[in-house]
């Protein structure tokens, strides 16, 4: 019996099954540039079989059709036919104050991902439309949607609020939702499984860095504050999102350089942070970093301003979290950019933070510790695997004895 995890993009579908027992990974991939010319799919299965080939699939639906085929393939799949499948479960961005927890689809829960599609527009509608296609494909099957923004539910009041009159917050539902939170929870409990301590006996600043970037907050295993907001525009610059401006700046960009709104949001989360402020034409970290390598100024400050917003808040959360026991770093900058990883810790020994720039150096694609021995503080190096948590969220929902 297997698990199938998807995960529903506007122009993607990231998939992944795995065993219900065991709950090892079988069989993975994407298939991606789905409505654009060379729609293509990327595979591989756990005796190392890989596929990398192009698709005819103009939706969602024929692209669960074609996982499908996939899967079951005598030559490449990895299970005899889709009965096998038990479970779906599928990683949704936004589910608000109303689903705090990872629940069993049906008509309200589907409702409940609409309304919220205000808030997140480019999300939440492509993962509604992965779950009518699953219930097309596996209709007997129950699915399963995990929120990004359950983990941040635990986020108390005083830090989930806006200085507005409150009534923003009681009519309007404005607050700070967070997201990320499935990564985030993952690598929580991972970090705690590595250092053999339980999670509640913890505080933690997990940090995901990558195209999109947050921090969280974690004490004794809950988040009580998170970087994102009211939407994933606030809190760490990225890679085209501006994270953190004054307000009064899209004011001042409506006013004098007559910005409609729609320009000003586009401004914001496609053309900012990294991509803005290196002006490369690139958003990608590792081009910035060839970049400043080559003497480019701007490249060089867009990295350190990158950086400083990451140790901001660092710094903050330590506060708040009253002291800080493990840092992680996780995603794909997170993981794979060590220049990145020493750059934040400097400096930060009066916090008990001392990076090892051996070990940090030291790549490998398994949890790994990289702080010195003299560090007060857990520095882990944590690969990032939201499928996994999905499905292990899927399996404690409906396969564990209550």
């Amino acid at each position: 019996m297997t698990i199938l995890v998807l995960n529903t993009g506007s122009s993607s579908v990231k998939f992944a099954l795995f065993q219900l027992l065991g709950e090892s990974r079988l069989a993975g991939g994407i298939v991606e540039r789905i409505g654009f010319e060379g729609t293509k799919m990327v595979y591989d299965n756990h005796r190392g079989d890989k596929v990398h080939q192009p698709v005819q699939v103009r939706n969602t639906g024929e692209a669960v059709a074609e996982i499908t085929k996939l899967l079951t393939d005598k030559a490449d799949g990895v299970i005899r036919d889709k009965n096998q499948v038990v479970a779906v479960g599928h990683r949704v961005v936004h589910g608000g104050e109303k689903i705090t927890a990872s629940v069993i689809i049906d008509r309200r829960v589907k409702q409940v991902i609409q309304e919220y599609s205000t808030l997140a527009p480019l999300h939440n509608p492509s993962n509604l439309t992965g779950i009518v296609a699953c219930e097309k494909h596996f209709p007997d099957i129950p699915g399963v949607a995990v929120f990004d923004t359950a983990f941040h539910t635990t986020i108390p009041a005083h830090a989930y609020l806006y200085g507005l009159p409150y009534q923003m917050y009681s009519e309007d539902k404005i607050r700070r939702y967070g997201f990320h939170g499935t990564s985030h929870h993952y690598v929580c409990h991972a970090a705690a499984d590595f250092l053999s301590q339980p999670a509640d006996d913890l505080k933690i600043i997990s940090c995901h860095l990558g195209n999109g970037c947050s921090i969280t907050a974690i004490d004794r295993g809950k988040s009580i504050d998170t970087s994102m907001g009211f939407t994933p525009l606030e809190g760490l610059m990225m890679g085209t999102r501006s994270g953190d401006i004054d307000p009064a700046i899209i004011f001042y960009l409506m006013e004098h350089k007559k910005l409609e709104s729609q320009q000003v949001k586009e401004l914001l989360n496609k053309e900012s942070g990294l991509f803005g402020l290196a002006g490369i034409g690139s958003s990608d970290l590792r081009d910035i970093l060839a970049a400043r390598e080559n003497g480019n100024r701007l490249a060089d400050t867009a990295i350190r301003t990158f950086v400083y917003r990451i140790k901001k808040y660092l710094g903050a959360y330590t506060a708040a979290l009253g002291g800080l026991d493990t840092i992680i770093f996780t995603a794909g900058i997170g993981e794979n950019a060590p220049f990145i990883r020493e750059m934040v810790c400097q400096n930060l020994e009066g916090l008990g933070i001392v990076i090892d720039s051996e070990k940090n150096a030291a790549g490998n694609q398994t949890i790994r510790e990289i702080q010195h021995e003299d560090s007060r503080v857990n520095i882990l190096v944590i690969p990032a695997n939201e499928e996994k948590e999905i499905a292990l969220q899927v399996i404690k929902l409906l396969f564990t004895e209550k």
